[in-house]
């Protein structure tokens, strides 16, 4: 939770003096930068691709002439603090150490990872003598003797990424290099170690060698109560990095140009301030300090995850962000969760992570190939070159048993895509993106659903059969585990509201076959027949109490006394875990990760679902809806952080105290450890950016949609008003929402006008207007 990166590296907030802990982790993640290692474990063999800890720049430390280095058990901490300042990207920490022979020192520390030059990070130290005066060492270390080793259950696979490490050294420098084993990225990191001002210590300094570590060890004359500063400067490049001749002489020159500290702090912070400007979101109303917080917290996570930095790494959106080896830092469907607040403030950025799903396209033709499908199947996770990474294995740590994980049937990440296109378009208008990349997506990931759906003549319906919605629980039927289940509503709602929006793009493109762009993609009358018709006769699946089926066969299965066994283990969101270690498993019951047909409900307006469904052939009264949440929360473990994101949205309208009581559980979910002790893996970042969402876009109305964007706020009562920036179509636009008024001020801007509805009634603005409705009170 105290890590610092920007975008296009990470640095966990462990102390600088410490190694690998069970508390303090010290850890550098490069977005993109993958390695593939072979484990053999269980009587088998697995290859698996994980995001690459990086050589440690943090090091640094202190001893007295006579005694051991810091933080040896002779010292004895006398006092800690450690702050994250998320206003300007800050980590600060102060700490007061004891040795045997009573002699008290005072450090106090401040790190940032550049928001300005992004291959800089900066450590700066300040030493006092509370007691004493004397003689003290300093050592300062880039130290290559790393491994991935932060999730406890992957202890049994390799872990080694590294090797060919090589060292050097200069006067006041020193750097050290290193090859990825399988994937032969080349690391470079150059550090420079100074005293504050240029000063240089009375005894010099002494350089330290070793086969996979490198630094100086300076020799400082300390006098009681007055500090000595130091400042640790480091660069890092890889081989993947655009722009170089190779990654040592660019982390070499950066060095070398880099400024003093505190000109590096300022262009940090500076840059900081212009991040808030977009990411502002501030509640209004009493009492509501620690929720403000955490959704700084959120924003600010997202932010330095995700930046233009990452635009030009050819990454994707890591789950567990850039701060940890959860996942193995794969890319999932969590992008599902995060476009949509990057799409209203840094749209650019959203477009150059779609094209990370882009540039894969061809893999994901390969995978569709494989299982004798046409079009594109995206993997459930996804790495450096977008092949399958999921494994087929999971360790459950309550039976020390391997259990198959077949995630890898989760073929909705293709509707997520879709999704995403599809929203990216609306908010943007960017009608180029569209026909060079948009349209090539969504034309073959509706290829792969159409070969996947089997046509029934005897109904006239089509049934895609085998495949897993995002509740994971459910990877089969009690008596085909494994195998998929059939008629997922959520899948197969949302493929015929994909089939629809291919069409949508068609007709916006000027769409006939002959036209230069769908000659390109070989679309043919048949197909746009075979998509038009599937979009009007997929089979939705029904329980006997007419409420939506989560899929065929749901109201079959058994259920499950969810309240007992919360009594017994009290956290039951990996209840598929507990089973699997009393020999069950929830394939047999009613009972869900998360609930699938709820996320129809996060995707799609009550009018949008209602529609999409009369134009399937079925009669959907949106008055079920109630029912149907009900239904589903109370057989709900929410294993999933972002479930609680999707029930709050999905409760905002009928239930708003209790979609506020969800929204505040997921807030503290990270800040509070409670998603089953795993934050210490990395941030859940679909879900910080899905709980921002929900201020942004749900309790507000908001939505970009048939070339308007529109507001109709219905805030939680304990929420008195919500202010807000987002960007749509060339304007930067304010906003209030609060019970009684909703207001826009359209900053000045030579953007075309736009039109933008508050409270069912349209404005065409342009930039300068400001516009106020009264709300009515609700």
């Amino acid at each position: 939770m105290l890590a610092l990166g920007n975008g296009y590296q990470m640095t966990r907030g462990a102390a600088p003096e410490t190694v690998a802990g069970a508390v303090h982790y010290p850890a550098t993640y490069v977005a993109g930068v993958y390695n593939r290692l072979v484990s053999h474990f269980a009587g088998r063999s697995q290859v698996d691709e994980s995001l690459v800890r990086m050589p440690n720049w943090l090091p640094i430390t202190f001893r007295h002439p006579d005694g051991p280095w810091f933080p040896d058990e002779s010292f004895q901490i006398r006092h800690q603090h450690v702050a994250l300042d998320l206003r300007r990207g800050l980590h600060r920490r102060d700490v007061s150490v004891r040795d045997t022979r009573g002699r008290r020192t005072r450090v106090r520390q401040e790190r940032f990872v550049s928001m300005a030059h992004p291959h800089l990070s900066c450590l700066h130290t300040v030493i006092t003598a509370l007691n004493w005066s004397g003689p003290l060492q300093i050592r300062s270390l880039v130290d290559g003797r790393v491994s991935n080793s932060n999730v406890a259950e992957y202890a049994a696979l390799a872990r080694h990424h590294l090797t060919g490490i090589e060292t050097g050294q200069g006067e006041s420098h020193c750097w050290l290099t290193a090859n990825t084993t399988q994937s032969q990225v080349r690391i470079a990191l150059a550090s420079r170690t100074s005293l504050a001002g240029d000063a240089e210590p009375a005894s010099g300094r002494r350089p330290v060698t070793g086969t996979d570590h490198v630094g100086h060890e300076l020799d400082l004359a300390m006098v009681c109560g007055t500090p000595v500063a130091l400042d640790k400067t480091v660069s890092l490049y890889t081989s993947r990095d655009p722009a170089i001749s190779a990654p040592l002489d660019a982390a070499l020159v950066e060095i070398a140009d880099a400024p003093a500290y505190p000109e590096l702090r300022a262009a940090h912070t500076l840059a900081w301030k212009h991040l808030w400007r977009r990411f502002h979101l501030r509640l209004g109303g009493p009492g509501l300090v620690e929720q403000q917080r955490a959704l700084n917290v959120h924003l600010f996570h997202v932010a330095q995850t995700l930046s233009g930095y990452t635009a030009d790494a050819d990454a994707g959106v890591p789950a567990r962000g850039l701060h940890g080896e959860g996942y193995r830092g794969h890319v999932f469907w969590d992008e599902l969760f995060v476009f949509p607040l990057l799409n209203l403030r840094t749209p650019d950025l959203t477009r150059a992570l779609l094209l990370y799903r882009h540039r894969r396209l061809p893999q994901a033709r390969r995978r569709a190939r494989a299982l004798g499908m046409a079009g594109a199947l995206f993997p459930w996770q996804s790495g450096s070159d977008g092949r399958e990474e999921t494994p087929n294995w999971l360790h459950n740590p309550l039976s020390r048993r391997w259990m198959p994980d077949n995630s890898r049937r989760q073929y909705h990440v293709n509707l997520a895509i879709a999704y995403n296109v599809w929203q990216y378009y609306q908010v943007t208008g960017d009608v180029d993106f569209l026909a060079a990349y948009g349209a090539e997506l969504l034309v073959d990931i509706a290829r792969f659903w159409a070969a996947l759906a089997e046509y029934d003549t005897a109904t006239d319906r089509y049934h895609i059969r085998g495949v897993m919605g995002p509740d994971e629980f459910h990877d089969g039927y009690p008596e085909r585990p494994g195998c998929g289940v059939d008629n997922n509503a959520y899948v197969n709602v949302m493929t015929a509201w994909m089939l629809a929006r291919t069409a949508d793009v068609y007709r916006a493109l000027g769409g006939h076959h002959t036209d230069d762009l769908w000659q390109r993609l070989a679309v043919t009358d048949v197909e746009l027949a075979r998509w038009e018709h599937m979009s009007r006769r997929l089979y939705v699946p029904f329980l006997p109490n007419g409420l939506l089926s989560q899929f065929d066969g749901y109201a079959g299965l058994d259920t499950l006394d969810v309240g007992a066994y919360r009594d017994r283990y009290g956290d039951v969101g990996r209840l598929d875990l507990i089973l699997e270690a009393e020999g069950s498993h929830p394939n047999r019951y009613q009972t869900s990760k998360q609930a699938d047909v709820l996320m129809l409900l996060y995707l799609l307006s009550a009018e949008e679902l209602t529609a999409l469904l009369g134009h399937l052939g079925y009669q959907f009264d949106p008055g079920t809806i109630p029912a149907t949440v009900h239904y589903y929360l109370a057989r709900t473990t929410h294993g999933s952080t972002l479930s609680r994101v999707v029930h709050s949205w999905v409760l905002a309208r009928t239930r708003r105290s209790a979609s506020w009581q969800l929204l505040c559980d997921a807030l503290a979910a990270d800040l509070s450890d409670t998603a089953s002790g795993t934050t210490g893996n990395g941030v859940h970042l679909g879900a910080m950016a899905g709980t921002a969402d929900i201020l942004q876009r749900c309790y507000t109305g908001l939505e970009a949609r048939d070339d308007a964007l529109r507001l109709h706020p219905q805030l939680p009562p304990a929420l008195g008003h919500l202010d807000f920036n987002v960007g749509y179509r060339g304007h930067w636009l304010r906003c209030h929402c609060s019970h009684d008024v909703v207001s826009v001020e359209v900053l000045p801007s030579a953007a075309a006008p736009v039109t933008v509805i508050l409270e069912e009634a349209a404005h065409v603005v342009s930039g300068g207007d400001r516009i106020s409705v009264r709300t009515g009170g609700r």
